[in-house]
């Protein structure tokens, strides 16, 4: 099978499984950090609610099932939260694509894996234009609203890719996953798995309150010219 075809680990049929939490060590936010968040999630879900409520019904009249998404993600710490975004796949998808999901990844093959699909069969039309232009993770302020993630760190992973990671690829579990992050602006959907990791890496290694304020800005620019996104 075409590695370049190989996407997310299908676990939303293994959402209540045990997953084992990894001993990460983490600080939590600062209360600057959180003076700074709160506010700015409360005006991207106020101002967007408009948009959200009108992308929910697209979703919903472009295909069967809910308009949101919700799944379990590594936090800081390796402790799993619950994790929503605006559903941009097939609700049946799994038993319409059978191959994109029952692939067993192993040491080898994981090493320059690409997640990212051109086109995915999974994907729904609107679902498709969510993607490309990043609207499905919208919904990601409310867990930047609960605490559960920042507005720029590594993106959340799901608790089944973490076997994947050893010694210091686990730093990446240090601190809060983001809306956006270092990978989101060095590339995107075009990086494999190891480039991700070691671009999340030395992120947390070198992170800075100017450096996420940059990071930020920049994934703004970038989601406007869609680089990266699909």
């Amino acid at each position: 099978m075409n590695q370049d075809r190989i996407a997310h680990a299908d676990v939303a049929h293994r959402q209540d499984e045990h997953v084992e939490q990894p001993r990460i060590p983490f600080r939590p936010p600062s209360l600057l950090a959180r003076a700074v968040e709160i506010p700015v999630a409360l005006a991207y879900l106020a101002v967007g609610a408009p948009v959200m409520i009108l992308l929910a019904a697209l979703i919903r009249l472009d295909s069967p099932g809910p308009a949101l998404f919700f799944q379990r993600r590594l936090g800081a710490g390796g402790r799993t939260f619950r994790f929503v975004k605006f559903r941009t796949f097939y609700v049946d998808s799994k038993s319409r694509f059978p191959e994109l999901f029952a692939y067993q990844y192993d040491e080898a093959q994981i090493q320059h894996l690409k997640f990212k699909i051109l086109d995915d069969p999974r994907a729904t039309r609107v679902g498709r234009w969510l993607r490309k232009t990043s609207l499905d993770e919208l919904p990601n302020f409310w867990n930047v609203l609960t605490g559960d993630m920042a507005l720029v760190g590594p993106r959340p992973e799901i608790p089944e890719m973490l076997r994947y990671y050893h010694g210091e690829m686990r730093l990446k579990f240090s601190v809060r996953p983001g809306v956006t992050g270092m990978a989101q602006v060095s590339g995107r959907g075009r990086l494999g798995f190891l480039e991700t990791v070691q671009l999340d890496v030395d992120y947390v290694k070198n992170r800075t309150a100017w450096g996420d304020v940059r990071i930020f800005l920049k994934t703004i620019k970038m989601v406007l010219l869609r680089d990266g996104a699909f």
